[in-house]
């Protein structure tokens, strides 16, 4: 006879993703961005997951705070993939207000018996470097207030290349998500297989 922890651990996991234009496929065809690609990742390892991608276009640390309570008691989820930050960045939004809004997220999931994980994300040098080292340095902060993993930067190898970038030159194309999900993929795996 399985006892409960035995069906309780072959139960699937559930994946939210609460994130921006980044991770809601922005320009891209649908199932090209890098949470379709996760979902196809953990099928061909074979790690029975659903992944709930929560993501809009143009939200901020404040908009991911005000939905996220909703989004727990919808959908329950083992993990939450916090990817969000980059909008604030863009309107100079003052760092302390992200960060307390990060902290609020990470709070939240942790709570709710949710593993957080926390994608970082860096600001481009035109906005000064008080600002964009204070803005960087928000995400390292925080992972270690709240112990959990921190991707540092997911546009590592993309950010440099401008033939990776939509005509908005801000928005990735289809061939950077493969190497998006790359930057995040050997933070995420342990996590996924510890629980």
């Amino acid at each position: 006879m399985l006892s409960a922890s035995a069906y309780a651990h072959s139960a699937p996991k559930t994946v939210l993703v609460l994130g921006d234009s980044l991770s809601a496929e922005y320009g891209l065809n649908r199932g090209s961005g890098w949470v379709a690609l996760l979902e196809r990742k953990l099928k061909t390892e074979k790690i029975d997951a659903r992944v709930v991608n929560a993501s809009i276009s143009g939200e901020t640390t404040s908009g991911g705070r005000a939905r996220l309570p909703a989004l727990l008691a919808q959908h329950k989820p083992d993990y939450v993939i916090i990817e969000l930050g980059a909008n604030d960045g863009l309107r100079g939004l003052p760092v302390p207000a992200a960060q307390d809004n990060l902290r609020a997220m990470l709070a939240m999931a942790q709570k709710n018996n949710a593993k957080p994980l926390l994608l970082g994300m860096r600001m481009p040098p035109n906005y000064g470097r008080a600002y964009t080292e204070r803005f960087f340095g928000m995400y390292g902060k925080l992972a270690k207030e709240y112990k959990t993993p921190l991707v540092p930067f997911i546009l590592e190898g993309v950010a440099e290349k401008p033939n990776l970038f939509q005509p908005d030159r801000l928005h990735p194309t289809a061939q950077a998500h493969p190497i998006i999900l790359a930057n995040i993929w050997p933070t995420f795996l342990p996590m996924i297989k510890s629980k």
